[in-house]
């Protein structure tokens, strides 16, 4: 996509929000002790020979808030299942009753919650590093763009919108972060 000058806000807020975007997904990975589908993402189940995701060979539920639920399309995946998440090392134990792999989510101890809030304060400042490199190509080309001819003062605007767009975005990060520490440190 060619770059223009006059729409780089729309532009750079797009790929702000997308920064904003993977930092949720990540968020969702992170467990508060509570059961979601979304904890078990990413597995890979070998399927025939073949990683794939759990999601695709397996209906997963959760029947309760401390409980999920995967009931394989076939049996014979069952032992499969199992090994993904061990190997997964999510902190989880299935256990396999001939029809379900059931995995009941513990309780959170007061140290494994700080170290989850560790871990999303961690996951926040990879977001706001790829917001900060986005917000440092734009200042080159801005930059740029006024060495090759546009206008200096219509440049440090569009510097400051983007410093704008960048504190706006910092600021949906820190509120996500802010919202998820709630969520783990509350028994």
């Amino acid at each position: 996509m060619e770059m223009d000058i006059s729409n780089i806000n729309s532009i750079a807020s797009a790929n702000f929000e997308k920064a904003v975007e993977h930092f949720k997904g990540e968020l969702t990975k992170i467990r508060a002790g509570k059961a979601s589908v979304s904890m078990l993402d990413g597995i890979m189940v070998d399927y025939y020979g073949t990683p794939t995701p759990l999601s695709q060979v397996s209906n997963i539920g959760t029947p309760d808030g401390k409980t999920l639920s995967i009931q394989p399309w076939e049996k014979s995946l069952l032992a499969n299942i199992e090994q993904a998440i061990f190997a997964a090392n999510l902190g989880l134990t299935p256990m396999n009753d001939g029809e379900f792999v059931r995995i009941i989510i513990p309780a959170l101890t007061e140290e494994r919650r700080k170290d989850l809030v560790k871990q999303v304060k961690s996951e926040s400042e990879k977001a706001k590093v790829g917001i900060r490199n986005e917000r440092h190509k734009w200042m080159d080309f801005i930059k740029k763009e006024v060495k090759d001819g546009y206008p200096e003062d219509a440049g440090k605007k569009k510097e400051s919108e983007i410093d704008g767009l960048v504190k706006k975005f910092s600021g949906a990060i820190d509120n996500l972060v802010a919202a998820k520490e709630k969520d783990i440190l509350t028994v």
